[in-house]
């Protein structure tokens, strides 16, 4: 993803955004490259976002806590202070989100297709860890 040259760059994701990606980690250590922080956002519990993040071995520089998405941006803004602050979500409901604390929006399906990522429905462990997973497992 080209970010015009400047590395100065706060990039959220929504905890959704970041599990429509086939691998987490490799997509927080290429963003790394061009960003100053990065980290993940979630209206879900603390420990469910630490979970995910543990479990594909992300390491965050920040993360929303107990707070909602939209309270969470806006003091990521406050505290991360950078040129851009960017959140990678999945529908229009993460883009009114951006829009009311003044971050820009990015549709996971286009920042992975900037960047180079590959999305968890493009890959073929994705499909095979689906057909693994068991809805009626008790």
């Amino acid at each position: 993803m080209d970010s015009g040259g400047s590395t100065d760059m706060t990039l959220a994701f929504e905890l959704e955004a970041l599990k429509a990606l086939a691998d987490p980690n490799a997509v927080f250590n290429n963003a790394r490259q061009w960003t100053e922080y990065v980290g993940v956002v979630s209206e879900k519990p603390t420990y469910v976002v630490t979970n995910f993040t543990r479990k594909h071995r992300v390491r965050q520089d920040f993360f929303s806590g107990p707070r909602g998405v939209e309270e969470s941006l806006e003091n990521i803004a406050q505290q991360f202070d950078t040129e851009r602050h960017v959140f990678v979500g999945v529908d229009e409901e993460d883009e009114a989100v951006a829009e009311a604390t003044g971050w820009e929006f990015l549709q996971v399906e286009n920042a992975a297709e900037a960047a180079g990522w590959t999305l968890a429905t493009d890959s073929p462990e994705a499909e095979a860890a689906e057909e693994a997973s068991r809805d009626d497992w008790p």
